[in-house]
């Protein structure tokens, strides 16, 4: 009999200390808490510490809800090898949202001859935010000022004061009259010569050549001031074609920054 009682003491004795070495250790008690908290969807958000000895819990930090706070005390007390919960946690007051400043009176989008469409239905308010912020941003990142206004191409008037402008300009030749002067006497004077007058005929020469060379001088400032009015005014035009490339160069670099920033936020932008 006695025998039967001193085998059956060693069996429960075994049987004790067998469940003993089965018995989680209070480290992955606490790490399995924490990872089941972290992955339940009700408590994910929460801020909670697990501390754990010889079976006793305890439980500390924030939570976002009281259904969170809820949710952390079961998966608690549900881990194998937890006898008692202490809950300590506590419900984090809501956060203030910061309001919202008004929506703009117009669309930064239209402004720049572009629409924009929501893809995830953002509201119009919405929108018009998202507009001016990819507005402002495309400023600074691009450095063009799409509210500058374009150049403006040049009026009639302003070639025609080009033109006259270049031609006042122009270098005038001289000293025609008294070259062709010159020239005539000599003619005239051979001319003379054979007629048995020399000296006169250097006269009549003389005067022919200063017509002439005076009005060849004429001829040729003229031609001058004609061409230098057409520079002028060809400059003029190339002046304002050389400015719209810029401004317009610009502007497409500036739409590109804006489409790529609306297409950061959800929006189909053309």
């Amino acid at each position: 009999m006695l025998r039967v009682v001193f085998i059956l003491c060693c069996l429960s004795f075994i049987s004790l200390l067998f469940a003993c070495s089965r018995k989680p250790n209070d480290d992955v008690i606490g790490r399995d808490i924490e990872t089941k908290v972290s992955a339940d969807p009700q408590s994910k958000d929460s801020q909670v510490a697990v501390e754990s000895k010889q079976g006793k819990v305890k439980l500390t930090g924030t939570v976002k809800t009281p259904a969170a706070r809820q949710q952390v005390e079961k998966i608690a007390k549900e881990e194998p090898g937890v006898s008692v919960v202490d809950d300590q946690t506590s419900v984090a007051p809501p956060t203030a949202q910061a309001a919202l400043p008004p929506p703009p009176t117009f669309s930064a989008a239209q402004k720049i001859n572009m629409f924009a469409y929501p893809k995830n239905n953002q509201s119009r308010d919405q929108q018009l935010r998202d507009e001016l912020d990819c507005y402002n941003l495309s400023q600074q990142q691009s450095g063009v000022n799409p509210d500058a206004p374009a150049p403006a191409a040049p009026a009639s008037a302003d070639i025609a004061a080009a033109q006259q402008a270049a031609a006042n300009d122009a270098q005038q030749a001289k000293g025609g009259r008294v070259q062709g002067a010159a020239r005539g006497a000599a003619g005239g004077a051979m001319i003379g010569a054979i007629a048995g007058n020399a000296g006169k005929g250097a006269g009549i020469g003389a005067v022919a050549g200063t017509m002439r060379g005076g009005m060849q001088q004429r001829q040729t400032n003229a031609a001058t001031k004609q061409q230098a009015a057409q520079q002028g005014g060809s400059q003029v035009q190339q002046d304002y074609a050389q400015a719209k490339a810029s401004y317009d160069q610009g502007m497409s670099t500036f739409k590109r920054a804006f489409s790529a920033c609306m297409d950061a936020r959800a929006y189909s932008v053309k």
